[in-house]
């Protein structure tokens, strides 16, 4: 089998070198063949699928955090193949969902011996592909301050916190949801397929990548700390401030524009969006005797 690794060499701001070494040494060690991709930020999606017919591969493995394993997932949906995580980002959110292992070796270990599981994504108006949190209001402000200053790493979403805790404000919103419209006044609203942000904090506890739905989940509260620490202590939200609506669809409409990412990539401001659940549209490798995810 070919192994097609997809490297992005800027994710978390962190030099690949000593990722793509491990990776030769691996298999120099292994049955398997194995390619490089080093993404560039131009024409990747071209060039990926290119490697692709070239290398007709058993399996795709993204290198890199949060938004590069949505590139890469995205191209394996497509094409059909399961994709491998070596997490190597300043986000891992998805790697955490996934248990997939820190350490290189142990990771490379997976994306050879690992069991293949089936997870769901969450399709966003009718194109944009969810796999693991994407949220309107207060993070997604969050993630594009985080953007426009080059600010990465966990002190990085540390300052871009502040900033927008300083300037936060609540947002109206009207969600139309298993047949009933509600409307509330919140900080920010998720689409939750998983239950953890790439910081460590809970967002959604009892999410389940494999169960055929979604939660939108309502910070309704939010203090200054409380905030804060989910980047220096990674607690959880305070359940007391959370509304969670399991579904498989979902409308938000807002009074206003507001910000909205989807995987930690800004998307601009919205004021409608539509979501629906793609049951088991993703094939993702995970540890060998791991419990669904």
């Amino acid at each position: 089998m070919t192994f097609l690794f997809v490297v992005n060499p800027v994710s978390g701001g962190t030099d690949k070198t000593a990722s793509v070494e491990g990776i030769r040494a691996f298999f120099q060690r292994s049955s398997h063949q194995f390619a490089l991709l080093m993404l560039t930020g131009n024409g990747d999606e071209v060039g990926l699928q290119r490697r692709i017919d070239e290398l007709n591969p058993g399996r795709l493995v993204a290198v890199g955090g949060d938004g590069t394993v949505k590139f890469v997932a995205e191209r394996a949906m497509a094409v059909g193949l399961p994709l491998g995580i070596l997490p190597a980002g300043s986000a891992n959110g998805m790697a955490r969902e996934l248990s997939l292992p820190d350490d290189l070796h142990e990771a490379l270990g997976v994306v050879v011996g690992g069991d293949v599981r089936s997870v769901d994504v969450i399709e966003i108006n009718d194109g944009d592909l969810c796999l693991h949190l994407s949220d309107m209001g207060l993070n997604a402000q969050l993630v594009k301050y985080a953007l426009v200053n080059n600010w990465k790493g966990k002190l990085g979403y540390a300052r871009a916190a502040l900033r927008v805790l300083l300037r936060r404000r609540l947002i109206t919103v009207r969600i139309r949801v298993e047949g009933k419209t509600v409307q509330r006044a919140a900080f920010m609203v998720v689409l939750a397929n998983a239950r953890v942000y790439g910081t460590g904090a809970a967002i959604n506890p009892d999410g389940d990548l494999s169960d055929g739905r979604f939660e939108v989940v309502v910070l309704r509260r939010l203090s200054f700390w409380t905030f804060l620490k989910m980047f220096w202590r990674f607690r959880p939200f305070d359940p007391r401030y959370l509304e969670i609506f399991p579904t498989t669809d979902v409308t938000l409409q807002t009074k206003r524009r507001v910000h909205f990412q989807v995987d930690g990539e800004y998307r601009g401001k919205v004021s409608r969006l539509t979501a629906r659940i793609l049951p088991g549209k993703l094939r993702v490798l995970m540890p060998a005797g791991a419990p669904p995810a």
